[in-house]
């Protein structure tokens, strides 16, 4: 392959791009980027590859959840808390049923710019260019609101490093007391209308918490009961912010993207010859790539060895997003592939970008059973196959938004309306998150991985 540098992706052709109105003004704030310290550390992704690793080696699950696209508008300490909460109670649930530890990792600090299906959006006969995420433009449809400013991309990094300076604090500060992280859970098994269901995974982790209580396992003692890792993450749509952030490790004279510690590639921008693989190819992050409907096995195996030459475990994870129509039948093959061509890969299942659709309302939705049943079904070709199903990657946010149809609360369509408030595709509410949780929980507890 030919030699990489940071812009050798600038030679290939490039998709999801916005029409930047003034490319001057656009270097001068990637040269200022440039400048900028790193959001994170070379360290800290190596750190979260060995975890994935072990995720890929079935000895650990990854979660990885958060925000369809962060806002520049609705940003403060609560949001970021709360979603942090949700994730944290996922993942003892998790944690528990599957008897392996979970990698916890945020779409947050970072999912800030979004792919779309057309470049311009029409409304009454006026036609404006689409929404691309607040690192590009504005939501509101006004000219002025939707012109692409380069200027956001500055935003973009500085919210960024004020989000991950809480979550660090959060994370090692007490906040993720496994205690208090279960304490939160029996309450919502307790107010669910499906409590009942879930009681027996809640009384299984309070027996063992008083267990490792009674033999002295305590947070004063062990503070790894006391704190979490917490990683970021986002899709790496625009490589020229990506490239500024792109930073030389001291230490291995490895490049590394610094933009967060693992970064993935989109549906729409995996094409072999293109820019985001060319990029992607180099960067020694732990890096993912989204597996829709539409490859084919050896589509999946050109991916691995181009983008994971070196077959380093935990550095590529697959990210499989088919919907739950097609998922049982189009997923076992592709497994098959990559498995006979001896790919190192952690697979994980987004059960929500496969089963978006308008409901009667007008409303872009997703039901919370095709999210379930997605899930079922990459189980279920994991065990027709032999492999691993290695986590789960959803769309969620810790507030009470009514975006997604169904869930213990049976929401319905005509209720979307009450608290409908993504700026760009629909997430799943805390409840359902939690929901889910306990859900993919009873589907591990039949998956155990063996003991090695």
């Amino acid at each position: 392959m030919s030699e990489w540098t940071p812009s050798s992706w600038r030679s290939k052709a490039i998709q999801q791009q916005p029409s930047w109105p003034d490319e001057g003004a656009l270097e001068d704030v990637l040269k200022r980027l440039s400048a900028l310290p790193p959001l994170v550390f070379a360290g800290e992704a190596r750190e979260l590859q060995a975890q994935l690793a072990e995720a890929a080696a079935g000895r650990a699950f990854l979660l990885q959840a958060g925000d369809c696209a962060e806002s520049f508008n609705d940003f403060n300490a609560d949001k970021i808390r709360d979603k942090l909460k949700i994730i944290l109670q996922m993942a003892v649930v998790l944690t528990y049923s599957s008897g392996v530890p979970v990698v916890k990792i945020g779409r947050i600090a970072g999912q800030f710019a979004k792919p779309r299906s057309s470049d311009t959006e029409t409304r009454d006969g006026t036609e404006l260019p689409s929404f691309r995420g607040h690192m590009v433009n504005d939501d509101d449809f006004t000219t002025v609101s939707r012109a692409p400013n380069p200027e956001r991309l500055i935003n973009a990094y500085h919210q960024s490093a004020s989000t991950l300076n809480l979550l660090r604090a959060f994370a090692k500060g007490g906040f993720a007391d496994l205690s208090q992280v279960h304490a939160w859970n029996q309450q919502f098994v307790t107010d669910s209308p499906q409590g009942q269901r879930y009681e027996e995974i809640a009384d299984g982790i309070d027996r063992a918490l008083r267990f490792m209580e009674a033999a002295g396992v305590i947070s004063e003692t062990h503070p790894q009961l006391h704190e979490v890792d917490f990683y970021t993450s986002h899709e790496g749509l625009l490589l020229g912010y990506e490239e500024s952030l792109t930073r030389k490790d001291s230490l291995t004279g490895d490049w590394y993207d610094c933009s967060a510690h693992m970064v993935w590639i989109g549906e729409r921008t995996r094409n072999l010859d293109g820019a985001h693989i060319e990029f992607f190819r180099g960067i020694l992050n732990p890096i993912g790539c989204k597996i829709g409907p539409t490859a084919t096995p050896q589509e999946v195996v050109d991916l691995c060895r181009t983008l994971n030459p070196d077959n380093i475990p935990g550095r590529l994870t697959l990210i499989v997003r088919m919907g739950a129509g097609n998922v049982r039948e189009l997923l076992p093959p592709i497994l098959r592939a990559v498995d006979e061509a001896g790919c190192s890969v952690l697979w994980t299942s987004d059960p929500m970008h496969g089963n978006t659709f308008t409901s009667e309302s007008g409303k872009k939705t997703r039901h919370f059973d095709d999210v379930l049943d997605e899930v079922a079904g990459f189980f279920e070709a994991h065990a027709e196959v032999g492999t691993w199903p290695g986590g789960i990657h959803c769309e969620l946010t810790g507030e009470d938004v009514t975006e997604c149809l169904g869930g213990s609360e049976e929401l319905l369509d005509h209720e979307l309306h009450a608290r409908y408030e993504t700026v760009c595709d629909p997430r799943l509410n805390a409840r359902q998150s939690l929901d889910m949780a306990f859900r993919v929980a009873e589907l591990l507890q039949n998956n155990r991985p063996e003991s090695s």
